[in-house]
This record gives structure tokens, C-alpha cells and sequence, in this order.
């Protein structure tokens, strides 16, 4: 007599696995309930696809590609005559070349260990991959700042750095980047007081750079000693926020988070400053060498005081997001200033469209694999890792 093996007693309303290829008991419910969310995920979709476009939408979205079109036409002569110096690229000195793409590649690494050092964190992929991708973004999209950033900043959250870290130290480091570009004209003030020739445009926009630096240097003291400037402006922000974003849930409390950001970043900072101010000198720096290395790779001998302040007023410029990443704006302005400072035309086109390939095509065009190597590392999704202590 064959013994028949008991059934194992299942819970009172838990479903148990068929052994055969049909629903469980309880799967006619989760088929239903899957239904339903089918429905309801249909009904949505056809709600969101019958509410039209307000025209506040359609021109949030069509005023930064117009605003870019028309700097581009604006300047349009001097990016062709840029772009026409392509062929002569084979004419350049390869070892001033190799010296200029060795240059930027030092600048950029500064760079990176500048936002390391901001963000507080150890981890250099994190912070090379989801850089290389957000300037990607912003490079190549027209009014993308803001996206870039944001995907940066999802990409080093998701990396286990700390939410708060990381939008303290993103700020602490676009504060730096633009004390440093305003403060460029400043080291060539020493050739003008030494009584060389400086051409009038040159002058002109070196001491509106100038200008720009000691507002912002006594507005920076202001906001980072203070709290009550930084308060008010923040209430009025938040409030001119709210009045015109009316239809969307308020922003409230956003003096106290930029009190406490600007506190933390002054804290990372704060014991690291004279790492900080050597980083941001030598991403400066060796930035500006490879301009210069470019324009010895064309043969000419430029004088370096003068290129310092065409290279300082196009910094100046391409801090206004009018295109991404400065795209035909850098172009039209470092070759007319180049030109101004006395570097024949045909050679300032062509050393400013080999700095543009080495410093910003080049990293531009690594973005898509750095975010490729990201999702291999930590993938598309699921739970990040444990923040960093900080």
C-alpha cells in the first residue's frame, strides 16, 4: 500500500503556486486589480493627452531655442570664418598641439578635484562620470542648465553621496568657477600700469570685468558673513516665485535652505581653502595655457598679457547662458578679442577653433560614454547606495 504524502496546509487567504501552467487561486484578483491600473493608467494618459498647451508651456520651451538662434545669426560671420579654418588644422605645429591638449587635460583635471572637494567625497568616478555627463547636456541643449544639474546631481545622489552635500557643494563650486573668471582681469592689470599698449576694446571690457569682480566680491562677503541680505532676498525670490507660478504647490522655506546650504558649503570649503584657491587657479591657468599653446601651434607669437585679457573678457561673456556651453558666442568673441590683440585674423581663427575642439568638443563628446560607464557601475535602478558620512 503506497503511502500518499500529505498537503502541506496553506494560511487561510494566501494563495499558493499552481504546479501546473494556469492562475493561482488568488491570481483572478490580481489580474483584475492589474486590470483597473490598466484602465486608470489609460484614462490618465488620454486625460494629460486631451489638456492642451497653455501658452505659458509653449513659450517657456520655445524662448531659449529663439534666444539661442538669434545670438547665433547675430554672429554668424565671425562663427563661419571660424568653422572655415577646418582644413587648415593639419598646418598646425603638432608639438604645440600635443602641449595644448595636454594642458586642458591638467585644467580639467583640477576641475574635477575641485568638485571633489566641494562635494566632501573620495569618490573620483562618481564625480568625473556625472560631471562629464551634465556639461554634456548642458553643451549641446539650449537653455539646459538647469537639466544638466539635475541630472549631475540624480547621478551622485544615486552614487551614495548625500543629497545635501551634493546642492551644497554644486554651489560652493559654480561660486568658485565664476570668483575665478571675474577675477582674471585683475592679473593683467600690472601690464597696463607698466604702460603696454593695450587696444582700447580690450581695456573696456578689463575694466568691466574689474567691475564685475568687486560687485561680486563685496556681495559674496555680504551673503557669506550675514544672514539677514541673503534672508530677504531669498523671501522676495520665493514670493516672485509664487506669484507667477500660481497653479503650482508654494515654495516655502527657502531663505532657511539657503542659509543652511551656503553654511555647508562654507564648511567643506571653509577648512580646505587653500586647496580650493590652488585648484581653481590651476583649472584657470592651464586653461588659458592651452589657448596660448594653440596660438603658438599656428606660428605666431602672441603677447601673453593681452591674450590674458581676450581670454578674461571671453570668459566674462560666456557666463550670460545665451547658447549652450557659449556655442558660437565663445567662438565670435575670443576670435574678435584675439584679433583686437593683435594676432593676424586667419591665425586667431584658427587657434580659436583648436581650443574649442580640445576644450569643449572633446569632453562634450565623452559625456554619453561617461554615463554609459555610470549605468554599468550603478545601473538605471533601484535603491542607491548608503550616503557618505560626512
Amino acid at each position: 500500500m503506497k503511502h500518499v504524502p500529505e498537503e502541506e496546509e496553506t494560511p487561510r487567504g494566501a494563495s499558493r503556486p499552481s504546479t501546473r501552467g494556469g492562475p493561482a487561486p488568488g491570481d483572478d484578483a490580481d489580474e483584475s486589480s492589474a486590470g483597473d491600473g490598466h484602465e486608470a493608467k489609460q484614462h490618465g494618459k488620454e486625460a494629460v493627452e486631451e489638456q492642451p498647451l497653455t501658452w505659458r508651456t509653449v513659450a517657456k520651451r520655445v524662448a531659449p531655442v529663439a534666444i539661442a538662434g538669434l545670438a547665433i545669426y547675430l554672429v554668424l560671420p565671425k562663427i563661419i570664418a571660424v568653422l572655415g579654418a577646418w582644413p587648415r588644422l593639419s598646418t598646425l605645429n603638432p608639438i604645440w598641439f600635443g602641449a595644448a591638449l595636454a594642458a586642458d587635460v591638467v585644467s580639467l583635471f583640477c576641475t574635477l578635484a575641485l568638485q571633489r572637494l566641494a562635494l566632501g567625497t573620495t569618490k573620483w568616478f562618481a564625480v568625473v562620470t556625472s560631471d562629464l555627463t551634465g556639461n554634456a547636456i548642458t553643451n549641446t541643449m539650449p537653455g539646459a542648465d538647469a537639466v544638466g544639474a539635475a541630472v549631475q546631481f540624480r547621478m551622485l545622489a544615486k552614487a551614495g553621496i548625500n543629497a545635501d552635500t551634493a546642492v551644497s557643494g554644486l554651489g560652493a563650486f559654480s561660486f568658485l568657477q565664476v570668483a575665478g573668471l571675474l577675477a582674471l582681469p585683475i592679473f593683467s592689470v600690472p601690464a597696463v600700469l607698466l604702460g603696454a599698449p593695450v587696444p582700447r576694446g580690450l581695456r573696456a571690457t578689463a575694466l568691466i570685468g574689474l567691475a564685475g569682480f568687486v560687485l561680486f566680491a563685496a556681495f559674496s562677503v555680504l551673503f557669506l558673513r550675514t544672514d539677514r541680505p541673503l534672508e530677504q532676498v531669498a523671501r522676495a525670490a520665493q514670493w516672485l516665485w509664487n506669484t507667477i507660478t500660481r497653479r503650482r504647490p508654494r515654495l516655502t522655506g527657502l531663505d532657511q535652505r539657503l542659509l543652511r546650504d551656503r553654511d555647508a558649503g562654507s564648511k567643506v570649503l571653509g577648512s580646505n581653502w587653500r586647496k580650493a584657491v590652488l585648484l581653481c587657479t590651476g583649472r584657470l591657468g592651464f586653461d588659458f595655457g592651452c589657448l596660448l599653446c594653440a596660438l603658438r601651434a599656428t606660428n605666431c607669437s602672441p603677447r601673453p598679457s593681452l591674450v590674458l585679457l581676450a581670454y578674461a573678457a571671453t570668459g566674462v561673456i560666456s557666463l550670460l547662458p545665451i547658447t549652450p556651453g557659449g556655442l558660437g558666442i565663445v567662438e565670435a568673441s575670443l576670435s574678435g578679442f584675439l584679433v583686437l590683440a593683435g594676432i593676424h585674423a586667419g591665425d586667431a581663427f584658427l587657434a580659436t577653433l583648436a581650443y574649442r575642439i580640445i576644450s569643449y568638443w572633446l569632453p562634450t563628446l565623452a559625456g554619453p560614454f561617461a554615463y554609459l560607464l555610470f549605468r554599468r557601475r550603478y545601473g538605471s535602478s533601484g535603491a542607491p547606495p548608503a550616503p557618505e558620512k560626512t
